[in-house]
């Protein structure tokens, strides 16, 4: 059995901590482990500790060894600026862009954003995503939490600059070489696109308009092709040269 992992931002090296409510579920109930079970925890600052599963069946804890640094981050820093969509599409983009490495998710309204949220609603929202991109963590192994931006308007923050990068449109032409080392922007409108104002707003801000094919994709496959295609070409999946 794989080693299970848990994402606990106050570990410590030797301490035993409580598990949290969803951890604990799946440690017990599903996985039905018995204490002294192997774990893997990690604080979300590429830092890994093994850990031996401990405490009672109601109330199970981790057992905390020392801190090694333990890093699986992509070398290409990737801003994934994803316009606010419809029901539970983001919530999957955050989990698999994760997956993917991302650096950091933007959440952004959009004109044609059909979802609006007002800031009640936000924040529970962004506390889900953070929750999201944690779980996704725990799966794929990586050590750092990716930071997710709360929710904000799109053009305004396009108006302060942000190149280099990309923006997702259908009569875009072909994408830019990815720097290095990042950061590099990736902009993903909502179900209904861009507007032609945002569109230009966003090349003005340095982000090139780009088509990712002939095919019209939805919003959550674009931001994850877009994705895939950086972490390809410049990031920890590079295609061979020549």
């Amino acid at each position: 059995m794989r080693i299970p992992r848990i994402y606990l931002p106050e570990a410590t090296p030797g301490h035993q901590l409580e598990l949290p409510a969803d951890a604990a579920h799946r440690v017990r109930q599903v996985l039905r482990l018995e204490p002294g079970h192997p774990l893997v925890v990690f604080d979300g600052h590429n830092g890994e500790f093994p850990a031996e599963l401990a405490g009672t069946p109601k109330r199970p804890t981790a057992m905390l060894g020392n801190r090694r640094e333990v890093d699986r981050e992509s070398p290409l820093w990737t801003v994934l600026w994803a316009g606010l969509s419809k029901g539970e599409k983001l919530d999957w983009t955050v989990q698999k862009a994760t997956e993917l490495g991302v650096s950091e998710i933007r959440p952004v309204q959009s004109e044609r954003s059909v979802r609006r949220l007002d800031p009640g609603r936000a924040a529970k929202n962004h506390q889900r995503w953070l929750r999201i991109a944690a779980s996704a963590c725990e799966q794929c192994g990586r050590n750092r939490l990716p930071r997710i931006e709360a929710v904000a308007e799109l053009r305004p923050n396009l108006g302060q600059g942000v190149g280099p990068g990309l923006v997702l449109s259908e009569t875009g032409g072909t994408p830019p070489e990815p720097p290095g080392n990042g950061p590099f922007h990736l902009l993903v409108g909502p179900e209904g696109g861009l507007s032609e104002e945002e569109l230009a707003v966003a090349e003005g801000a340095g982000l090139a308009p780009t088509a990712l094919g002939p095919r019209t994709l939805r919003t959550e496959t674009a931001a994850l092709t877009a994705l895939a295609w950086a972490q390809t070409v410049a990031g920890d999946l590079p295609c061979p040269s020549g």
